[in-house]
């Protein structure tokens, strides 16, 4: 059985920085991608940042340069690391998998979806 678990959402100021964690179980981690993808109140979910089973990092143009996604294959866990957080940054966090090479930034391509984990920046 496929499981996400996501942590380290909180409540942060303008300017700072979070770091997120989804540990997963249940299905080859090397050999799937991982994606952040989140979702604000009224709005559709979106993706954030995006890992392939091949390493290389897909970015929405909104974080590119503030947001990192980074992977510990060891401990099947990926990364967020959120830097220079905006309120339009505010959303719950959600991230998800899929037996793919190429991590995309479509919600529609994925199979799996933890909980969430929610962020809210104040200004």
């Amino acid at each position: 059985q496929v499981q996400l678990v996501e942590s380290g959402g909180g409540s942060v100021q303008s300017g700072g920085s979070l770091r997120l964690s989804c540990a997963g179980s249940g299905f080859p981690y090397s050999k799937y991608s991982m994606g952040w993808f989140r979702q604000a109140p009224g709005k559709e979910r979106e993706g954030v940042a995006a890992i392939g089973s091949n390493g290389r990092t897909t970015y929405a143009d909104s974080v590119r340069g503030r947001f990192t996604i980074s992977q510990d294959n060891a401990k099947n866990t990926v990364y967020l690391q959120m830097n220079t957080v905006e309120p339009e940054d505010t959303a719950m966090y959600y991230c998800a998998t899929t037996p793919t090479v190429f991590g995309l930034l479509l919600p529609s391509q994925y199979l799996y979806w933890g909980q969430g984990t929610q962020v809210t920046v104040s200004s």
